[in-house]
């Protein structure tokens, strides 16, 4: 490993193993009698993390690859199918530890918000769409940015301008956009509460007046371009540079942490895929943050 990812490996997993000391009901839940497991749950997290940013999309290619490069800092690692059950039971930890991180950073304190949706591909023939587990959650859907069908999910992404993630979820292909952001917000009332009179950018399909009246009644105000037929509405000159911002988020997820080859075919299994994901470029941003880099969405320095 390079010095740097060594680095955030050491801070992420001493952050993590902090959180759990402090509170251990955040574990995922095991026997009380039992063998005790001999990687902690915070190297469980950080070995995901650190596969997520190293492009590793297979589990087996990447502990063969730990095994011989890792052996130091991760002196015990387990099979493929214990380390897949155990992180698939971990995504409460790691879902707490993306909003701890991304709470501790300058950026989290930003008054403007982005919102969108990218896809993720869970499989291309009419066979898999048939016959796997995640038939009747995932489903064909339109990506408009590309101009092309595909069969799967939808992660929706509330960030930050400078691309920390602050809300997210997945979703069917088919979602409502808007539903969706609403009920993201619904679930996080601490966010708001702290966050009066938040700005929230959205391209043109998050629309409707009673959408937006929603978003009015908590103290949110929504920028999007104006749809076909609607008069010029505030802020339109900001939309085409910001596009490119949240694209340019997206590409991280897909370039960078390769998101549509996360692998699932499980729900859990996708669902821990993608929150590895999350929590790799909050931690990259996290540790950029308090080390004074320039550019807090960067991976160069951590996906070699």
């Amino acid at each position: 490993m390079t010095k740097e990812l060594d680095t955030l490996a050491t801070a992420l997993y001493v952050r993590i193993d902090d959180v759990l000391k402090a509170q251990p009901q955040l574990s995922p839940w095991r026997p009380k009698v039992g063998i005790a497991p001999r990687l902690s749950d915070a190297e469980l997290v950080t070995l995901a993390v650190l596969s997520a940013l190293l492009g590793f999309t297979s589990e087996r290619r990447w502990l063969r690859h730990a095994r011989v490069e890792l052996g130091v800092m991760f002196p015990y690692l387990p099979g493929q199918s214990g380390y897949n059950r155990r992180l698939r039971n971990a995504c409460g930890l790691v879902a707490h530890m993306i909003r701890l991180l991304a709470a501790d950073t300058s950026l989290w304190s930003d008054d403007v918000w982005v919102a969108d949706s990218t896809p993720v591909e869970c499989g291309r023939s009419r066979e898999t769409a048939r016959r796997s587990d995640l038939a009747g959650w995932a489903e064909y859907g339109y990506c408009a940015s590309h101009s092309r069908y595909f069969w799967g999910l939808r992660l929706h992404l509330l960030c930050t301008l400078g691309g920390l993630p602050v809300l997210f979820a997945l979703s069917g292909a088919k979602a409502d956009e808007r539903e969706v952001l609403l009920g993201m917000l619904r679930a996080a009332p601490d966010v708001l509460a702290a966050r009066p009179d938040q700005t929230i950018i959205a391209d043109r399909q998050y629309y409707g007046r009673v959408f937006e009246g929603e978003l009015t009644e908590r103290e949110l105000h929504l920028l999007r371009p104006a749809r076909r037929g609607e008069s010029e509405r505030p802020g339109a000159e900001l939309f085409k540079p910001l596009r490119q911002t949240i694209e340019s988020i997206n590409q991280t997820f897909k370039g960078q942490l390769d998101l549509e080859r996360h692998g699932g075919r499980t729900r859990a299994g996708v669902i821990i895929r993608v929150l590895a994901r999350i929590l790799a470029l909050t931690t990259a941003i996290w540790l950029n943050d308090k080390t004074g880099q320039p550019i807090k969405r960067s991976l160069i320095a951590y996906d070699h």
